[in-house]
């Protein structure tokens, strides 16, 4: 098939790539000139594992193209997705006014016969306002249908060539057909193909955000409480994971989540309920518990410090929002690091990935460290904000010599408490006691 996929972020890159590895004709298109200059000369905006080699693999065989052409990208197309932003609003809710230029843009390029498809995370009604705004702008009926992603950064691609399932929202039977086809290559271990309406589609990806969400906020609330109460949030962990009901997966106790899907989803999809009458409890619950547990290890910090961080050097180790990916939006590690500058601590940095994007945030307010060991050098603590393979087996008598005090907070839970008192470190971890 030819396929056009407009917007070359996140969700559109890995889109288009995956698509023409299994052998269509994909063309991805951008306003980004710059962008499309870049990934024309086989450079990569994002860090995703995997992603620029298969890039690379795909280019050379001429089956995935770069162009900010929209009309050249849109006249051949058989299926024109769109992935472009919507980013949240002032009010929580989805800003949509990329999409609807899109929209307009590509309609006086479709064919009568293709297939319009969303891939952004749109609130539910897109698919039906876009039907509405295609049918005003093209005189006829074009098919519109949702394709949400479900894809983990860090693990985009074998996401997308190995799927969970795939959920098509359309109107007509054909055009799930049509769906179905472009997706067989990636349904051969029988994983379901789910047809649905528009709007359930739409609505399914909220749900499974704020799903997940719920599970990394409460368990981080049940982990505070673990703390007061002198109990062990892994032990807890256990004892409830083991319950298929329950399960182990988005368990984990730490500093909260972030990225560029929870937070926003969440949100999103506590406005669309006050827009239609729904109070949203729980969802109001998820992101305050989610937003409260970003500073909990400054509460530690200050305790530990006695309020005195002035003139105190704290290393961090972890700076993305989640390992294998540079993707800093939403970060805890960013809570950290500003109520740090706040309180006049000096701060050094390291990440395996995502140092070039936090130096363009803060400049020369933070001192930045290629090797984890490095931004050790002289601090006062290390706080550890991103569970990267990296630091979960590091020299510790290095470390401990390198610390100007044998202090650490870790935000993940990387390390056993009582390993770490042997190894004469002060360490604080979340939802365990403090040795």
């Amino acid at each position: 098939m030819k396929i056009a996929v407009v917007g070359t972020g996140y969700v559109g890159l890995v889109t288009g790539t995956c698509f023409a590895d299994s052998g269509n004709e994909v063309t991805c298109v951008d306003i980004d000139a710059k962008k499309i200059e870049a990934l024309n000369r086989g450079e990569i905006p994002i860090y995703e594992p995997g992603l620029a080699e298969l890039v690379e693999h795909n280019v050379e065989a001429q089956r995935l193209h770069f162009t900010t052409d929209l009309a050249a990208a849109v006249k051949p197309a058989d299926i024109v997705y769109l992935a472009v932003g919507t980013p949240q609003g002032s009010d929580g809710a989805a800003n949509l006014s990329a999409l609807w230029s899109v929209v307009e843009h590509i309609a006086p390029h479709l064919r009568t016969d293709a297939v319009v498809v969303t891939k952004s995370t749109v609130p539910v009604g897109a698919c039906a306002r876009i039907t509405g705004m295609l049918r005003e702008f093209t005189g006829r009926d074009c098919d519109v249908a949702s394709n949400p992603e479900f894809l983990k950064e860090g693990a985009a691609i074998e996401d997308f060539m190995k799927p969970d399932r795939v959920v098509v929202g359309v109107r007509r039977p054909e055009v799930a057909d049509c769906l179905h086809q472009l997706y067989e290559p990636f349904l051969r271990t029988e994983k379901p193909f789910l047809v649905m309406s528009p709007e359930s589609a739409e609505m399914t990806k909220y749900v499974a955000n704020a799903m997940l969400s719920t599970k990394i906020s409460f368990i981080n609330e049940m982990a505070n409480l673990c703390e007061r109460m002198g109990g062990d949030i892994n032990d807890v962990r256990r004892g409830i994971g083991h319950d298929s009901r329950i399960g182990f997966a988005f368990l984990f106790p730490g500093v909260g989540y972030g990225g560029s899907c929870f937070p926003k989803d969440v949100r999103a999809l506590e406005a669309m309920a006050v827009e239609h009458g729904v109070e949203p409890t729980i969802l109001r619950a998820v992101d305050a518990v989610n937003e409260r547990q970003k500073t909990i290890l400054t509460d530690k910090i200050r305790d530990h410090f006695r309020g005195k961080l002035a003139g105190k050097t704290l290393a961090v180790w972890g700076l993305a929002f989640k390992p294998r990916t540079d993707d800093i939006r939403e970060a805890p590690a960013l809570v950290l690091i500003d109520w740090l500058l706040a309180q006049g601590a000096k701060v050094q940095v390291h990440d395996p990935e995502a140092l070039k994007n936090v130096q363009a945030h803060y400049g020369e307010r933070v001192a930045y460290y290629e090797m984890r060991m490095d931004a050790l050098e002289g601090a006062d603590a290390l706080c550890i904000m991103t569970e990267w393979k990296d630091y979960n087996s590091p020299d510790f008598a290095e470390m401990y010599q390198l610390l100007a005090s044998p202090v650490i907070f870790d935000g993940r839970n990387l390390y056993e408490p009582d390993r770490m008192r042997r190894r004469g470190y002060k360490y604080y971890s979340i939802g365990r006691p403090a040795v």
